[in-house]
């Protein structure tokens, strides 16, 4: 072996340790990309999976209220038949007849009927004014024992509530405040 030999062997060696060293930076590094990468794709996926979490919860919320309501339409259009059986029940007075027994048997059915779809009535007579769920349309003197001011004294016109949705405000007259 020459020198120039031996000198071209040991010229080698420390690039090819050289190269070992470049190569293994490039892989750490590529590593580090990788890691980074899916790390990133696990944080994308949790997003996604949180998304359609929502979206499911959403549309089975809407779903329900859809099935609550959705008779909202036809009941809302009952609701003047509700108001001509009271008035026919006002007309009929108080005597017992077989005209009253008739109106107040069917408005009873009615009631059921309605009730059982969700369909609650508001006659707030006594009761305390509820802004949410009455519309005053005058006041009057409190008379009377036990007629506390801003309660009910009349209701002209029922109220109803759908599944504690509020479908028509019962029309009252209010105890006057001093």
């Amino acid at each position: 072996m020459t020198s120039h030999d031996h000198n071209e062997q040991t010229h080698q060696a420390p690039a090819s340790a050289e190269g070992h060293q470049d190569t293994e930076a490039l892989l750490q590094a590529e590593i580090e990309t990788l890691k980074a990468e899916l790390e990133q794709l696990r944080a994308s996926a949790l997003l996604e999976r949180a998304d359609l979490d929502n979206q499911r919860k959403r549309v089975a919320r809407d779903v329900e209220n859809a099935r609550k309501f959705a008779n909202e339409k036809l009941l809302g259009q009952l609701l003047p038949v509700f108001d001509s059986l009271d008035a026919g029940l006002t007309a009929a007075g108080a005597e017992p007849s077989p005209l009253r027994e008739g109106l107040e048997l069917t408005q009873k059915q009615l009631l059921k009927v309605a009730d059982d779809n969700g369909l609650k009535l508001l006659d707030p007579v006594g009761q305390p004014f509820n802004p949410e769920h009455h519309q005053a349309i005058s006041q009057a003197e409190a008379e009377g024992e036990g007629v506390a001011p801003g309660s009910v004294v009349t209701v002209f016109q029922k109220g109803y509530l759908l599944n504690d949705r509020l479908l028509r405000p019962a029309l009252v007259v209010v105890a006057r405040q001093d």
